[in-house]
């Protein structure tokens, strides 16, 4: 190992079970470990780990898979070089070395990651030390948050001037383009240049590794009384995209995976407040609905979510979306119901307990719709009936589960004390709707899987075989050898010194998928001599193509001694292929 290339370093000091672990729930599978694909769509686990090869990969629809550097760059988004610095941050390796390698490695991401870093540094001070900050200090001190807390989100204040945090980056020489991409300053119609946030207590907002890649700032006093907005984010940037970032993710992961359920939040201050009080599985959405990216990230960690959203927000399309987004994805959802005209935030302050015993009496999400329809409508009223059954039917149509949709439909009509029958009728006018577009456009960025052709897929099926019972090797033959592709050739004809003399990613994904294989001893045989007939079949298929060619073009040419030897050799193998 040259133990000067940082890569190599690295990869000593990482282990692939422990950082894959760290975004995916693996299980143990004899001496790998297994999980559904984080890249595709499935529910029967297809993709491995190997700790002794130190690679991963999905044997399933996707069938990608590689080292520790790949998984990071598909898994975060990222390019080679932000993966090696996210990993560098994990194995405690710092690459500052100013070599002209490693100022190829600084990309653009790299930059605008330390303007957000500094302008956080900014913000934190503003708020320890300024008049004005102190002030914002004493109101988060007043909703509840202890200063172990703000210390601990690193929340801080935008003072109320126009250029307090750009004359403070460009003081450190960050230029005034990198502070705009970093989503910190804008420019004006005339051409001058001022701070996004201004005058608000900053929440800076991280990415799964603890960066910081954003902002939200939150105004804490109306200024002149004039008609503000309440929150300021940061624009879609390089860095950040509030549709694929969750707040609090960071922090929450593991408890999440401990606890095996997410408790779903909607501000900042819900859930820094819930975090406080000892809920540490807790994430926050910002805001704004689910997205798919936002679940497929969640469900590595559990099948359960807890949703614990404003009640005035019970009937908003977007959560109404993320909802069905989420059973959509197969997770058990739950409601935590919370006092009218009260957000987790000010239950938490006013009594934990009740906070705790409404997330014990959360309602399945099918309870919650009934009950919320039933508070709202009057169901001993014809217009009340019809109202309830508008609101609850559509919900009950959405379950995949025909015992579970006929329990509901069941309820629904006990409930309202309506035939049964009559409400079925009125669920089949209601139209499905396309909800394949609140996901699809997430599914297609899934890795295309690389389509083999199947002489491809059947030799790969006879190295694994061999791989995994290479006593078998005997029943290969010199002239079989032949007919295998060089890949194919070298490990076949190496399966006995299959550790010193491969260790290309081919093998050892073949390797891999050999530990993994399940079959009989019994079966192994007449699968081996499946394979080779069927190898011996197509590659007389492609010798009899080949001199079809010839043989036209032969005949073109009026070269017909060649087209008499051509024939003889078509006859020949063709015979051969009707006795296989």
């Amino acid at each position: 190992m040259n133990i000067n290339s940082p890569i190599d370093e690295i990869k000593s000091r990482l282990d692939i079970v422990e950082v894959i672990g760290s975004y995916i729930k693996l299980e143990k599978a004899g001496i790998n470990y297994r999980a559904p694909c984080p890249f595709h769509a499935e529910k029967k686990p297809s993709f491995f780990v190997s700790p002794t090869r130190q690679i991963w990969h999905c044997f399933g629809g996707c069938g990608t898979g590689g080292d520790i550097f790949k998984f990071i760059m598909e898994i975060e988004g990222v390019e080679f070089a932000d993966a090696l610095r996210i990993l560098a941050k994990k194995a405690g390796i710092e690459l500052k070395k100013p070599s002209f390698q490693y100022k190829q490695w600084q990309t653009e991401k790299e930059k605008l990651f330390q303007v957000c870093e500094s302008a956080t540094r900014f913000f934190e001070k503003q708020l320890a030390q300024s008049k004005t900050g102190k002030q914002a200090k004493e109101y988060l001190i007043s909703r509840g948050i202890k200063p172990e807390a703000i210390k601990k989100w690193r929340l801080g204040y935008a003072p109320d001037t126009w250029q307090g945090l750009s004359d403070f980056l460009t003081s450190k020489s960050y230029q005034l383009e990198e502070i705009k991409k970093a989503g910190l300053g804008l420019s004006s119609e005339k051409g001058s240049f001022y701070d996004r946030f201004r005058g608000r207590i900053i929440f800076p907002i991280f990415d799964f590794n603890s960066q910081v890649i954003g902002f939200g700032g939150r105004i804490f006093k109306n200024k002149d009384n004039k008609e503000i907005a309440k929150y300021v984010n940061t624009p879609q940037t390089l860095l950040y995209d509030k549709s694929s970032i969750l707040y609090g993710l960071d922090k929450a992961k593991v408890e999440i995976r401990k606890k095996d359920y997410c408790l779903l939040v909607e501000g900042y201050v819900d859930l820094i407040m819930a975090a406080q009080a000892g809920f540490n599985n807790v994430v926050a959405v910002s805001g704004t609905a689910l997205t798919s990216f936002q679940l497929k990230m969640l469900k590595r960690y559990s099948n359960n979510l807890l949703i614990a959203f404003d009640m005035d927000q019970a009937g908003n399309l977007a959560t109404k979306r993320g909802i069905d987004l989420a059973q959509h994805y197969d997770f058990n959802i739950k409601v935590v119901s919370l006092p009218e005209n009260m957000d987790p935030a000010d239950l938490i302050l006013k009594d934990v307990n009740q906070w705790q015993q409404r997330i014990d009496q959360a309602e399945s999400i099918m309870d919650f719709y009934f009950n919320t329809a039933f508070k709202q409508f009057d169901k001993e009223t014809a217009e009340g009936k019809k109202l309830i059954v508008n609101s609850v039917l559509p919900m009950i149509k959405k379950v995949s589960n025909r015992i579970v949709q006929s329990h509901w439909l069941s309820e629904l009509a006990r409930r309202i004390k309506i035939k049964e029958e009559i409400i079925e009728q009125e669920m089949k006018k209601i139209k499905p709707e396309d909800q394949v577009s609140f996901f699809q456009q997430d599914e297609q960025k899934i890795i295309e899987s690389v389509v083999k052709t199947r002489r491809e897929l059947i030799e790969e099926r006879l190295a694994v075989l061999f791989l995994k019972f290479p006593e078998k090797k005997d029943i290969l033959k010199k002239q079989d050898l032949n007919i295998f592709s060089e890949p194919i050739k070298e490990i076949l004809i190496n399966l006995d010194k299959k550790s010193k003399k491969n260790n290309s990613d081919f093998f050892n994904q073949l390797a891999l998928k050999a530990e993994i294989e399940e079959i009989e001893e019994k079966d192994v045989l007449p699968e081996i001599e499946y394979c080779l007939e069927e190898i011996n079949f197509i590659e007389i298929n492609n010798q009899l193509t080949e001199i079809s060619w010839e043989i036209k073009k032969a005949e073109q040419e009026k070269k017909w001694q060649k087209v008499d030897q051509l024939s003889k050799k078509f006859n020949e193998l063709s015979k051969q292929k009707c006795q296989k």
